[in-house]
């Protein structure tokens, strides 16, 4: 199997792990921005409608390119959404920031599954999706505690922090490991029907 496709794996791992990571967060949060939990609580929330809008959305802005180009958009503004997160000195500007990185993390997982498939011969395009997924499938289990345990002993930012790591090996990983060759993307109506497909998947 590729090495870009454990990429890949590595970054939706990232990805998922700050869609998960907040509910072990909100004490800590609630604390820092005086308000709430309830309140705080309100990001979750704001991530599950930015993520509901973001397939669709990214699938019409980027039906012309090619799948790699529109993976390192995406990234690209994750990692913008998620510095706004780590540095933000308001409630409002983390909402904010909760959003954006919503709006592109749900249209990644469907766009990364055909550039997995497009990696290998048919007949490993299942495990090849697979392997990908299973990043996403550890950032159910180990999203919450991994973000509480940072959390608690390096502050609430700490984490976000970390999956922007993630997210800049990703984004480098893509840059350098996925073939352009492999990743062609038809434009017109055609393009546009295909991403949105792919991308609420």
């Amino acid at each position: 199997m590729p090495i870009a496709l454990f990429v890949l794996g590595l970054t939706i791992f990232g990805l998922g792990t700050t869609e998960f990571m907040i509910a072990g967060l909100l004490p800590e949060m609630a604390d820092a921005f005086d308000v709430s939990i309830p309140t705080t609580g309100i990001l979750i929330s704001a991530f599950a409608v930015g993520a509901a809008i973001g397939a669709p959305a990214v699938a019409l802005v980027s039906a012309r390119l090619p799948k790699k180009a529109t993976l390192v958009m995406i990234l690209i503004v994750f990692l913008a959404g998620q510095t706004m997160a780590a540095t933000a000195q308001s409630y409002h500007v983390l909402l904010v920031a909760r959003v954006i990185t919503a709006v592109v993390q749900s249209a990644f997982f469907g766009i990364g599954a055909v550039v997995a498939a497009d990696l290998v011969p048919p007949s490993k395009r299942a495990s090849a999706i697979a392997i990908m997924f299973g990043g996403l499938t550890i950032s159910t289990i180990a999203g919450v505690p991994l973000g509480a345990f940072l959390g608690q002993h390096w502050g609430w930012r700490s984490p976000f922090w970390v999956v922007n790591g993630l997210a800049l090996i990703g984004l480098i990983g893509v840059v350098t490991l996925v073939p352009s060759h492999k990743c062609p993307s038809p434009g017109g109506v055609e393009g546009f029907v295909k991403r949105l497909g792919v991308a609420v998947l």
